[in-house]
């Protein structure tokens, strides 16, 4: 029999990436990890680690026990559902990974709904960009992530997860001086003389702004970077910058800045919600979903996503 546990750190390793990353994210000292790795290479019987430059990397053998390995977590997410389920009040905790405008805009409602209707069950949020929340959702570092896929930028899907759609959230151009009138490539190319604030290269948002801008027929002058959309109205409203600014980030209230359309095949993001295969059934899970199912449907900003072929996201492998 190998060791669960032992089975797992390799796992880690895998998705982590490096000894030290696994040792940091599970609270062991690299040398614990090195020692139990080990161990799991004698019970085995065959190579599980080789040297790759200063670092080390799975086998093919390594990959071959990690992909049994998921299917015994799942297995076991699945009896801890069966087990949840059997009882009769929801408890636990859900560890929730939220982008920061889904964070201001859902989560406080969706809080508010739990604690009336299942007191005994626990939430943590953690605000957490995709980039990192889907990788962290796989590492077991967090149970539910709330994701974001924009238009026409695909998204690969983990086949290890169980993806469900939330909402959809409009996108518009922000500048005090926007052009509302003008038809919306018109109004996008206006602002090819004015600076602009974006998320950080490598994001998705980044990925689709730039994209955007492009198809408008200019390259935009990105002045100012941050992850932070609150950072971005800031500099709109105060003549600094244009912005793509989403509908939720009004949390219900008047829009702050001017805005103007963008080109309909640009403008809808859509939000979904992720979890481990296995854990979909858990009434936790369960009712966190159903929690923020409903705090989009009461959102004004928010519109339930249609059900039916989605351009922006990439199919599994």
């Amino acid at each position: 029999m190998f060791d669960l546990h032992r089975l797992r750190l390799l796992r880690e390793l895998k998705y982590r990436g490096t000894l030290a990353a696994v040792a940091s994210g599970l609270c062991y000292s690299p040398s614990t990890i090195s020692q139990q790795l080990s161990r799991l290479e004698s019970e085995v019987g065959v190579q599980l680690l080789e040297p790759a430059g200063r670092c080390v990397r799975l086998t093919a053998q390594a990959d071959i026990l990690v992909a049994h390995t998921e299917a015994v977590l799942a297995q076991l997410d699945q009896a801890a559902a069966e087990i949840a389920i059997s009882m009769v009040e929801v408890t636990g905790t859900v560890r929730i990974a939220s982008f920061q405008t889904a964070a201001l805009s859902l989560i406080p409602a969706t809080l508010e709904l739990l604690r009336d209707i299942h007191p005994l069950l626990h939430v943590r949020i953690i605000q957490m960009e995709g980039e990192n929340a889907v990788p962290a959702l796989m590492c077991r570092d967090v149970d539910l992530v709330i994701d974001v896929e924009y238009p026409r930028t695909p998204r690969f899907r983990h086949n290890e997860l169980e993806q469900e759609d939330l909402c959809t959230d409009t996108l518009q151009l922000a500048h005090l001086n926007v052009p509302s009138e003008a038809a919306p490539q018109e109004a996008l190319r206006e602002m090819a003389k004015h600076p602009w604030v974006m998320e950080p290269e490598g994001t998705d948002a980044r990925c689709w702004s730039m994209k955007v801008c492009r198809e408008a027929g200019f390259e935009p002058d990105v002045r100012y970077e941050s992850a932070d959309k609150l950072v971005h109205l800031a500099l709109v409203e105060q003549g600094h910058a244009a912005a793509f600014m989403p509908s939720l980030a009004w949390r219900g209230s008047p829009p702050s800045v001017p805005l103007a359309p963008l080109p309909s095949h640009l403008e809808t993001r859509r939000l979904s919600t992720a979890v481990r295969q296995g854990s979909g059934r858990h009434p936790a899970v369960q009712a966190v979903r159903q929690a923020l199912l409903h705090a989009s449907g009461e959102n004004p900003n928010a519109n339930r996503a249609p059900v039916g072929k989605w351009d922006g996201v990439a199919e599994s492998a």
